[in-house]
């Protein structure tokens, strides 16, 4: 007898489907991953182009002596390394020198020459200390008067900053010794902003205390109720404020340790300063001084007809 099975139709169809959409599914994601492994990675973000970033002022008092090339060389090759600079350099002189000229025409910095002879009664006599009279301040009034539109250039860029500029103000000594952090430090100023200075007043550094980031005092040993106790270097000043005091300038009549304040007192108050360099922790400009070379074999070999050749610049 013959055995008849009988077999229901399978009903398999949906389950392979399903099957098939989850392996195409699982393709498509791995070649999702495959392509964001190739894809470089996104760039990091990039600073603030060099048109949009506010211009560094540097004013730099100078004098005749026999370590002013070494100085203002060591000072224009800092410089150099910063982007957006521009240069006032300012001679204690009656007119401008051979010798500082040609040093900013081979910097390759943006520069304003200027030239100012600080009155006799100002001037050191030979062995004065230096605080008898403050050095520079005529230089930097100079330099001031030239940034608010009253002239004077004698070589390189002639004509002030035009109205609406962004950018700041920093007096910068030809002999001291300074980062390249710092200037990126000072860019940005809204107001004054302010930083620690290292070897300067008898101590390891001098600078503004800082709590909550606001200043609330200074670090200083010698006249700490001055107005401002800051040494030259500490402190730089946003351009749009400078120009908005006319009448603030450098007194030459300020006490001793006063100078820097004779100028800070007509822009802010000390409350409102802008602590820079990680809230005033870190040193980034340092109030060194070149030792005075002793010329002793010189002066000798002068007597002698035999001296070095002055066509030889130093």
């Amino acid at each position: 007898m013959l055995n008849i099975l009988w077999f229901s139709p399978c009903d398999c169809l949906p389950p392979l489907r399903a099957a098939a959409e989850q392996l195409r599914q699982k393709d498509l994601r791995i070649s999702q991953l495959q392509a964001e492994l190739r894809r470089p990675p996104p760039a990091p973000a990039q600073p603030p182009e060099p048109e949009a970033r506010p211009t560094i002022y540097v004013v730099t008092p100078t004098y005749a002596r026999l370590v002013q090339k070494a100085e203002l060389v060591r000072l224009s090759q800092t410089l150099s390394l910063v982007p957006r600079l521009h240069w006032l350099l300012v001679e204690d002189a009656e007119g401008p020198t051979p010798l500082v000229s040609g040093l900013l025409a081979a910097s390759g910095l943006l520069f304003t020459h200027l030239v100012v002879l600080t009155p006799k009664a100002q001037r050191l006599r030979e062995g004065e200390p230096g605080w008898v009279h403050p050095r520079g301040v005529e230089q930097r009034n100079k330099a001031l008067d030239w940034l608010r539109g009253r002239g004077g250039a004698v070589g390189g860029e002639k004509d002030p900053p035009p109205p609406g500029t962004q950018g700041v103000v920093y007096f910068a000594d030809d002999d001291n010794t300074y980062s390249r952090e710092l200037f990126e430090e000072m860019r940005w100023t809204r107001g004054v902003s302010v930083w620690p200075v290292g070897l300067v007043g008898g101590l390891r550094f001098e600078g503004p205390q800082v709590q909550d980031g606001r200043v609330v005092g200074f670090h200083t040993a010698w006249e700490p109720n001055r107005p401002f106790p800051v040494d030259m270097a500490g402190f730089a000043v946003a351009l749009p404020l400078l120009l908005a005091k006319p009448n603030a300038q450098f007194d030459s009549t300020a006490p001793r340790g006063h100078l820097e304040s004779s100028l800070l007192s007509h822009l802010v108050d000390p409350k409102d300063l802008e602590p820079r360099a990680a809230n005033c922790t870190r040193v980034l400009v340092w109030h060194t001084r070149t030792e005075k070379p002793k010329m002793k074999q010189e002066e000798q070999l002068q007597r002698q007809g035999r001296g070095s050749d002055p066509a030889v610049e130093v």
